[in-house]
């Protein structure tokens, strides 16, 4: 091995390497602008996002990153019309591919929100509001995070598969089913005609007891079995915890928690040192397992112990 290539090839597209930035919410409580601010260090570090639609002044601009996924929860896909006038906006836009998140339909049970006072639309809107001397600031129509309240009734039931698979096949663009943790979804997701899955877990926010990401990938690209790319996120923190998903069959992983610690610390200029420090870290990880190449990394590489 004289050279070490982390560059990867994903629905077409030459990515510099199999990490990208994961879509996480309310970035607003960290930094203003926060989406914004993200897109920015995307491009500059040439790598792949997945936005919530905050970005959308950044990416008119052209300063956005060259790959982007749009987020959605199927709040756009009433019927196949409203469907096809989304995808084709996201297409004009140069959209990349549209991942939809499937585990978010209910609002979970967050008790380190709750203790700490979080008002849910402070991170939607402008950070979180303080006074002089630091203490939160209350608005009389805040509505907080609290425990016992059952799902309200929803006024449109959630999308089904034959929802996805009439996306699918109204989109020009890439259609990934996010929030996949079984052999079972990844095999209908083949089925119905998605373009790939993203193994997550929501960051373990969304449910408690949920198994970890890392457990769930190897089923999930058994049954894939090659057709549909599995991607994957979830806890992932260093170059190591990407080699060990690269092993395992993931094409590429997300991450969340270490780009935002970047953010909040430097806005833009933190969340490329973030990418390249887990990009130089892979590197050196396939340097050290005699890996030139992504395509070289493989299961041998991982020893798993069962209890």
């Amino acid at each position: 091995m004289s050279k070490i290539d982390t560059s990867i090839s994903l629905f077409g597209k030459q990515l510099t390497q199999p990490i990208y930035l994961s879509v996480t919410n309310g970035k607003n409580c960290f930094i203003p602008n926060g989406e914004q601010e993200t897109a920015l260090a995307a491009n500059a570090a040439n790598t792949m996002m997945i936005t919530t639609g905050g970005a959308t002044d950044v990416l008119a601009s052209g300063r956005g990153p060259k790959v982007w996924w749009q987020y959605t929860t199927a709040a756009e896909f009433r019927d196949k019309s409203q469907m096809r006038s989304f995808a084709e906006k996201l297409e004009d836009q140069g959209c990349s591919g549209i991942s939809v998140t499937v585990d978010i339909y209910v609002v979970s049970h967050r008790e380190r929100s709750m203790h700490n006072g979080l008002v849910r639309s402070w991170c939607q809107a402008s950070g979180v509001p303080r006074d002089a001397i630091g203490k939160l600031v209350y608005k009389p129509d805040d509505v907080l995070w609290t425990a016992g309240d059952p799902p309200s009734p929803r006024r449109f039931p959630t999308p089904t598969w034959d929802t996805l698979q009439q996306l699918r096949e109204v989109s020009k663009i890439p259609v990934v089913i996010k929030g996949v943790l079984t052999s079972e979804d990844t095999e209908r997701a083949v089925k119905h005609g998605m373009s790939g899955v993203i193994v997550s877990n929501h960051g373990a926010r969304q449910l408690d007891q949920v198994g970890s990401t890392i457990r769930a990938l190897p089923e999930c690209v058994r049954a894939a079995g090659g057709k549909i790319p599995v991607l994957i996120d979830g806890g992932f923190r260093r170059g190591t915890d990407v080699f060990k998903a690269l092993a395992l069959g993931a094409t590429a992983v997300g991450v969340g928690r270490p780009y935002l610690w970047g953010l909040a610390s430097f806005g833009q200029p933190g969340v490329e040192r973030v990418m390249k420090i887990l990009q130089a870290e892979l590197a050196t990880d396939m340097g050290m397992a005699g890996t030139g190449k992504i395509s070289e990394i493989d299961r041998s590489y991982v020893r798993i112990v069962r209890q």
